[in-house]
């Protein structure tokens, strides 16, 4: 066997393990969004409940600075990881509205 086809055999499994790899990260992303969101859901209640709003824009604020200093300390783009967040808090906030409407409905009937 050469030294290039060793080094071609070599790569391939580097880069199926590194494939694996990813494959496990993003499996423990969606896992993770899933407990966020299971957070968050119960969150909604307590918002609807007491009349509050599904947006907290001081709290957003605050935890979008948080997470840019995260990601810069772990060398990941902070407007990539912004752009996550905002991702992720849209789908919070329109959850919260959703929340917000089937518990006025059930109040109404």
């Amino acid at each position: 066997m050469s030294s290039k086809n060793f080094q071609d055999s070599h790569d391939v499994d580097l880069l199926n393990e590194l494939r694996h790899s990813i494959d496990n990260i993003d499996a423990a992303l969606i896992y993770m969004l899933s407990e966020r969101f299971k957070c968050t859901r119960q969150i909604g209640f307590i918002k609807a409940q007491t009349n509050l709003p599904a947006t907290d824009n001081k709290r957003e604020s605050n935890q979008k600075q948080r997470l840019r200093a995260l990601a810069k300390d772990s060398s990941l783009n902070p407007d990539f990881a912004e752009q996550i967040f905002d991702l992720i808090v849209s789908e919070v906030v329109k959850n919260h509205k959703d929340i917000s409407r089937q518990l006025n409905n059930k109040q109404q009937k």
